[in-house]
């Protein structure tokens, strides 16, 4: 193999992460890449108030040493957040790739070497994620089995959950073009779920997503960790229903509910039944009341999924039902980015 003389820039964005530095940076001299590609280590150190920027320092030397250039720019005025933090880092790059990293999280031996060579197997427009294992093991059970097991046509298509990207961002590695493309993170300092605006801008855009099937990363979880929420159902709307005649809301109950309420009059005007398995709920119909126009909606049946017709909403949160779900689904016969789309 040969690296056609390819540059790798690994990006990390600090705040206060003296804690976890060495663990982060010891994994990243430890990748079978050193010495087969050119690698660099960009850092923007967010105004930490520890003693990161000494540690940062302190490692410059034993980088050097390995043939890995470390590169920081301190932003000593006041914290500017971590999509500020990600773009001054990338800035600071010369790579043809960049390979996105947090602090606390641990990289894997083989990471960059094997998501290179997918990256050049992909479109220049592909972000490349591998599957990775949670610190601790039993945190987030359910998205870690959704992650790590959605299918490579999957990735593309379940991109309308709560859960966020189909690959996670301290995963990502990509052309340096896909970076350039979007324009960078967005800089909102507080409340912005920077990396998700921009998967969905690099979806918006044309652009692939892409996952080593191996373990590449140690994904560390903290209690208390931010979630953040952004209007999924409007660009559901522009992108997915806007081709639709017709279609059917897969959920009575709750969920599916509140996904019609949240659609446009012209797209609810579309919805020609909710379906479920609840006798409870089967046969019986839904009429919303609209707070805005004050009035209400126009009445839905409310039908078994046998008897529903696709294309499909599905508004099921997945892996609950001990496989029921599942099972109805596969039932069916559908494909799923022909005949419905997930949305939970």
């Amino acid at each position: 193999m040969t690296s056609n003389n390819h540059f790798i820039s690994i990006i990390i964005p600090i705040y206060n992460g003296a804690t976890w530095i060495e663990n982060c940076f010891k994994s990243i001299l430890k990748q079978t890449a050193i010495g087969v590609l050119k690698l660099e280590l960009c850092i923007c150190d967010d105004c930490s108030t520890d003693n990161t920027p000494q540690l940062l320092s302190d490692w410059k030397s034993t980088f050097e040493d390995a043939g890995v250039a470390l590169k920081v720019h301190r932003n000593a005025d006041c914290t500017k957040g971590v999509g500020y933090a990600k773009n001054r880092a990338v800035k600071l790059s010369q790579g043809d790739f960049l390979c996105f990293q947090d602090i606390d999280d641990v990289m894997l031996p083989n990471r960059i070497l094997r998501q290179y060579w997918r990256a050049l197997q992909e479109h220049s427009h592909t972000i490349v994620g591998s599957q990775f294992r949670r610190d601790p093991a039993n945190s987030t059970v359910r998205y870690t089995k959704w992650a790590n097991n959605l299918t490579q046509e999957q990735l593309n298509l379940q991109v309308f959950t709560s859960h966020g990207p189909t690959v996670i961002m301290p995963t990502w590695f990509c052309n340096r073009r896909v970076f350039e493309r979007i324009g960078g993170f967005c800089e909102c300092k507080k409340g912005c779920p920077e990396d998700l605006v921009f998967f969905n801008k690099h979806l918006n855009m044309g652009g692939q997503i892409s996952r080593v099937d191996e373990i590449l990363l140690v994904y560390t979880y903290h209690t208390g960790q931010a979630t953040f929420s952004v209007n999924e159902v409007q660009r559901l709307e522009q992108t997915i229903l806007g081709k639709y005649i017709k279609f059917t809301i897969w959920n009575a109950g709750k969920q599916g509910r509140k996904f019609y309420n949240s659609l446009s009059e012209e797209n609810r005007a579309k919805v020609v039944a909710f379906c479920d398995v609840d006798v409870n709920k089967i046969g019986k119909k839904y009429r919303s009341f609209d707070e805005h126009r004050r009035r209400f909606n126009n009445e839905v049946d409310i039908i078994h999924f046998q008897k529903a017709v696709p294309p499909f909403i599905v508004c099921v949160k997945t892996d609950l039902t001990d496989g029921a779900f599942e099972n109805n689904l596969q039932m069916l016969n559908l494909k799923e980015g022909d005949d419905y789309v997930m949305f939970s």
